[in-house]
């Protein structure tokens, strides 16, 4: 596949500001042409009759799929179509029934416009790229600190955050020393104060402290 080939695009969700959004970027991007959006299942599969190769871009939960039965088909049916997962939710479960599809590529939708090309051009050659959310959720070694049970359980990337919050980083400062972008550094301080259930950083880095998330010495020093 060349580099300097354009590559067809796919869109299969039915939430309207999702899909906007998605048309208006690929339109934009000369590397891409928009092949078609999908809604349903039935449009989905008529469009890929004639649009056989390319880049998927879909969201097993708005699509009225048969399960995953439905994307292991088109897998199999469409052996040069790539699939990128966009999603607000994944479980440990889909998580594990995509991969074993060989779906390498499962994305967010906070995810910002960077990350979502990244996402594209990586799922396009064949490489692996998950959010960040997606990895700490489901490929880190300490998997039982994020049990389900507990809602108040945090990420060790928004843990990262937490202490860079209490050693006074500003939202800025922290994008760029995380090497991520503003806005995701954002989306992770809303999930953040939304878990522990504060409303300013003074609060959140007393939760800290109680959590053992950060040491008090450390901090008061």
């Amino acid at each position: 596949m060349s580099s300097s080939e354009i590559q067809n695009v796919v869109i299969a969700d039915s939430q309207f500001l999702v899909v906007e959004t998605l048309k208006s970027l690929i339109k934009e991007d000369e590397r891409y042409f928009l092949a078609g959006v999908a809604q349903t299942r039935e449009d989905l599969f008529k469009i890929l009759e004639t649009i056989p190769t390319g880049l998927l871009i879909t969201d097993t939960a708005t699509i009225d799929y048969d399960g995953i039965e439905d994307l292991r088909i088109i897998r199999e049916k469409y052996p040069q179509l790539l699939v990128l997962i966009l999603t607000n939710s994944l479980s440990k479960a889909e998580f594990s029934g995509l991969s074993k599809l060989g779906i390498k590529g499962m994305i967010y939708k906070n995810i910002d416009q960077e990350e979502l090309f990244s996402a594209i051009e990586s799922t396009l050659k064949c490489k692996k790229y998950y959010s960040e959310e997606i990895i700490d959720l489901f490929l880190d070694h300490n998997e039982n600190k994020f049990n389900a049970e507990d809602q108040k359980h945090l990420t060790s990337s928004e843990i990262e955050i937490v202490k860079l919050i209490a050693n006074g980083l500003t939202t800025k400062e922290i994008a760029a020393k995380r090497n991520i972008s503003y806005h995701t550094v954002n989306t992770h301080r809303k999930n953040i104060f939304r878990k522990v259930e504060v409303s300013n950083a003074s609060e959140l880095i007393i939760h800290a402290i109680k959590a053992g998330w950060i040491d008090n010495i450390e901090y008061y020093i």
